[in-house]
């Protein structure tokens, strides 16, 4: 086994060394070694993707040496390092873009715990990414829930209290169902590593054992997994959550922490139990439902709302349901769009908040969009990086939301029946809501205002991430053809 597999094992050593430091350090160091902790994440899943892809194989990691049930063990693939080395770059670059607005939301004896989270949260999904164990993915699933509740509070306004309250207890239930599904597979498998358990389930669906309780076992799993992830009906929580909370937040628990419970799911439905089982097929249909139904109602209440965040919060919702109805396809190509869109909607979204906090800031503060009337003017760099995120949103070509958006259409194409039609009319419809909304807000931004003089000052970080997201945006949406066919490789060795 080549020596670069125990890399995603020094990602979470690195992580949590981090972790600690940044308790103990002041402010501005704890805001390095945050950022140097998870440049390392990133060039480590850089280099696992390289060995792996090049070896077209992955890897077993048993930590400590001892197997199952004793020991622990991390599956090491392209398609896992892919993400993770995605998840990272997303992550860093929404702590860059919003770094100033963490000095002015959070109070200085408070900035160090933030950085502590942040190292948390990347520790959390580096291990629920790779992880081989379904205990230790809860073990870590929790460790993100609370981490991503703590830097939606720890703004301390009345606002943020209630939504990360919400945040928390809807969020905790959705552990316990998942920890429930946990218990009900152990007992019917006598395994917790994914693998094992996927045999033994294999044996069980032959054998025309346990029917019930494995329904029940994938029922209460992927209804835990999407109230975390906020797929319609259990959206309620998204949108004061997102847009109240400090723009670094924002961006991270709409662009990063949402994926990472996808992710899980997506490991959980394809590689622990299997589309054979009749229980996952049920969730499977009922996934694509409510992923539909979830495109059309996020994209309606978006234009119902008068406020910028929450606006942006709601097409979160329908961006959701084209991942889960991509992914409910159960073929291929619907895993690879669905992984696309992933990747897709993380750098648009952290983009949006990042520059509407800007532009917010330049109007008054105020999130109403009559109050943002000249803000292109005040802010002309952020306006612009709304915009190019606007423009991807809406499915623009040129721009990932664009590609993402004709690979689930190329998926559903494949089916040939009247579920693909419905599909393809679903999606048309939402692009024309999207461009309904995002249209209107961005000629709100460009109109003529009596106040709109300039008055941005732009900060390097800002800046830096801002154009990194956009031009990411624009590889993903010019460049779509390599990415996919990294994505289809990786899944092939997954599944």
């Amino acid at each position: 086994m080549p020596f670069i597999i125990n890399l995603p094992f020094f990602s979470v050593i690195t992580c949590l060394i981090g972790a600690v430091l940044c308790s103990v350090f002041n402010d501005r160091n704890a805001r390095r070694v945050c950022v140097v902790s998870i440049i390392i994440v990133i060039v480590f899943s850089a280099s696992v993707f390289i060995q792996t892809a090049s070896d077209g194989q992955y890897y077993h990691y048993v930590l400590g040496h001892f197997p199952a049930p004793w020991g622990n063990e991390l599956r090491v693939g392209p398609l896992e390092s892919l993400v993770c080395c995605g998840f990272g770059i997303i992550l860093l670059l929404s702590l860059m873009g919003g770094d100033e607005y963490i000095n002015i939301n959070v109070r200085r004896e408070k900035r160090n715990r933030y950085f502590v989270l942040i190292n948390l949260i990347c520790v959390a999904m580096v291990a629920i990414v790779y992880t081989n164990d379904l205990f230790t993915a809860y073990v870590f699933l929790e460790i993100l829930t609370l981490a991503s509740c703590g830097i939606l509070m720890i703004k301390e306004i009345g606002k943020t209290t209630i939504a990360a309250t919400r945040y928390l207890i809807l969020n905790l239930f959705g552990s316990g169902l998942f920890l429930f599904g946990i218990f009900l597979i152990y007992t019917m498998t006598g395994h917790l590593l994914m693998e094992n358990i996927h045999e033994a389930i294999v044996l069980i669906v032959r054998n025309g054992n346990y029917d019930f309780p494995l329904t029940v076992a994938c029922a209460v799993i992927c209804t835990g997994l999407a109230i975390k992830s906020g797929l319609y009906p259990f959206h309620l929580w998204m949108p004061d959550t997102y847009a109240y909370s400090t723009p670094t937040s924002s961006a991270i628990l709409s662009s990063f922490t949402s994926k990472v419970y996808i992710f899980l799911m997506i490991k959980i439905m394809f590689r622990v139990i299997g589309t054979d089982v009749e229980g996952m097929r049920n969730v499977m249909n009922i996934y694509l439902l409510f992923g539909l139904i979830a495109i059309i109602i996020g994209s309606v209440s978006a234009i119902k709302q008068h406020n910028i965040n929450r606006m942006i919060a709601f097409s979160s919702t329908a961006q959701i349901g084209y991942i889960f109805t991509a992914i409910s396809l159960s073929s291929v190509s619907g895993i690879a769009a669905g992984i696309y869109h992933i990747f897709a909607h993380s750098v648009t979204k952290s983009l949006l908040f990042i520059s509407s906090a800007r532009i917010i800031g330049v109007s008054g503060k105020s999130m109403a969009f009559h109050d943002l009337r000249g803000a292109a003017k005040r802010s002309p760099f952020a306006s612009l990086m709304f915009t190019v995120g606007s423009l991807s949103m809406i499915g623009v070509p040129a721009f990932a939301g664009f590609s993402s958006k004709i690979l689930i259409s190329s998926a559903a194409a494949e089916k040939e029946n009247t579920l693909s039609l419905v599909i393809l009319v679903v999606l048309a419809l939402s692009t024309i809501l999207n461009t309904v909304y995002f249209l209107r807000t961005v000629i709100n931004i460009y109109s003529t205002s009596k106040d709109s003089e300039k008055r941005e000052k732009l900060y390097p970080e800002y800046v830096f991430a801002s154009i990194m997201l956009a031009v990411l945006n624009i590889i993903l949406g010019c460049y779509s053809v390599p990415v996919i066919k990294a994505i289809t490789s990786g899944i092939e060795l997954f599944i």
